[in-house]
């Protein structure tokens, strides 16, 4: 994909997650404004928070569900995402705690 747009990463972020998890709901909140002069994101990465809701995520624990997010955005990672934090439930959890 290379390097996309501000405009388009939180697109493009959606895009991979939905499809590469098969992800019932996400939601991508992009932060860069607020890191305009971190060193790390002179490369043009974006500092971004994401919520996703995943059958992919049962029977995973929290930091399998977060490596399984990495590796779903990989190619994003490398020019796009500087900086990602993530909240990851599977449909259940996101039921229970009242969110749908």
């Amino acid at each position: 994909r290379g390097s996309v747009q501000p405009s388009l990463r939180v697109r493009a972020i959606e895009d991979a997650l939905v499809e590469g998890l098969e992800a019932d709901h996400v939601e991508v909140v992009d932060n860069s404004a607020g890191h305009t002069n971190h060193v790390g994101a002179e490369g043009g990465g974006g500092h971004f928070a994401v919520v996703v809701v995943s059958p992919a995520f049962r029977g995973l624990s929290r930091i399998a569900a977060q490596k399984l997010v990495y590796e779903t955005l990989a190619e994003l990672m490398t020019e796009n995402i500087h900086a990602l934090s993530m909240r990851t439930f599977t449909p259940e959890q996101w039921t229970s705690d009242g969110r749908s």
